[in-house]
């Protein structure tokens, strides 16, 4: 199976959904923001492994707390995924954090400073 085929490719969105929802609402840990996205998910075409590439909307610390929290919780979170998933393998989820948002955030707001000089 080509790794972006189509299946593969319904396979991340279900995955990515899913785990939006367990992450949103199914974790009690106060180490999570409660401003954590799923940005995608990367499952191997094996079905064995996941890459989950998450944001969190807050300081550095913020998001080393939500990293560490999402890998005690990955267990409950295999497992939430098994039960809503139908997969013949629940791949084993790896979280990633995402900086991208972030950088383009930041990008927009240095364009928009540039610009505002510019003007002056």
């Amino acid at each position: 199976m080509r790794k972006n085929s189509i299946k593969n490719t319904r396979i991340n969105g279900e995955v990515q959904r899913r785990l939006s929802e367990i992450i949103r609402a199914g974790i009690k840990d106060p180490r999570i923001a409660p401003m954590t996205s799923v940005v995608s998910v990367e499952v191997a075409p094996d079905l064995k492994t996941c890459k989950a590439y998450i944001s969190v909307l807050g300081d550095e610390e913020s998001q080393k707390n939500t990293l560490k929290g999402l890998k005690s919780a990955e267990g409950y979170i295999r497992r939430e995924l098994a039960r809503t998933v139908n997969l013949r393998n629940t791949p084993e989820i790896t979280f990633v954090m995402d900086q991208s948002i972030e950088y383009g955030v930041m990008m927009s707001k240095k364009i928009d400073d540039v610009i505002k000089e510019i003007k002056e």
